[in-house]
């Protein structure tokens, strides 16, 4: 199945074995995008799934090259698909290959800046999807958060950005496993559902190199009290033109 995140906009194919078009990539690629870092050149999809972030950063910036890293073949292949899909071939370079072993295949301190939306279950935590596919996008048996941060350090330059996503309950060993392997913690927005609820979702931008010194944004709220998405959803799913 192959469907516009919106109308126009860029296409995907989905398979049930692969992780879905989902919010959280959707968002972590505008608060990516939405960096105000110099010398962006060459970025890291770490763990890319079917390629969502490296579609979305390749179209929102037209100088910047990616190369999307990931251990499934199935999902490599789907994410070299969605890359031709919307005319990145030439800039999306589809790398599979384990992360853990990361010495062995990329290039230390090359980008300017890495991404990942990985697996928010530690394994063993709770139950295991059935699905391998989905198993393995889900629970870190693959890639701990210390296996990732790791890989971080090796790939990013001094003065290099690393943006997460993931679940606010794990935001201490988060800061953790950046802090170990010498990156720090720079700003913080919370995802919620609504301006009522308890966050749901965490993005994280952290440096290289940085000094101490957390900005914590307005949280990103999803939907208005009655329901209807908020301005700032629509403006990142191109619904209509917001002025911010």
């Amino acid at each position: 199945m192959v469907s516009e995140l919106w109308p126009g906009g860029p296409a995907f194919k989905e398979e049930d074995d692969v992780h879905r078009v989902g919010a959280d990539s959707v968002l972590l690629a505008d608060f990516a995008a939405g960096a105000r870092a110099a010398n962006k050149r060459l970025a890291a999809d770490l763990g890319c799934g079917s390629g969502i972030i490296s579609v979305l950063l390749a179209l929102n910036d037209p100088s910047l090259h990616i190369d999307a890293i990931e251990i499934r073949p199935r999902a490599a292949v789907l994410a070299g698909e969605n890359a031709a899909l919307s005319g990145l071939s030439n800039r999306v370079k589809i790398v599979e290959g384990d992360l853990r072993r990361h010495r062995d295949f990329l290039q230390s301190g090359a980008y300017d800046f890495a991404v990942s939306n990985p697996p928010y279950n530690h394994s063993g935590s709770g139950a295991r999807h059935a699905n391998s596919g989905l198993a393995a996008a889900r629970d870190d048996e693959l890639c701990t958060l210390g296996d990732l941060c790791l890989t971080a350090k090796y790939l990013i330059r001094w003065g290099g950005s690393f943006f997460l996503v993931h679940k606010p309950e794990r935001l201490a060993v988060i800061f953790g496993a950046l802090s170990a392997n010498g990156f720090e913690p720079k700003r913080l927005r919370f995802v919620q559902h609504n301006a009522s609820s308890p966050p749901n979702l965490v993005l994280v931008e952290s440096l290289r190199g940085g000094k101490p010194s957390l900005n914590v944004g307005a949280p990103l709220i999803l939907t208005n009290e009655d329901g209807s998405e908020s301005d700032e959803v629509k403006r990142i799913y191109r619904r209509h033109s917001v002025e911010y």
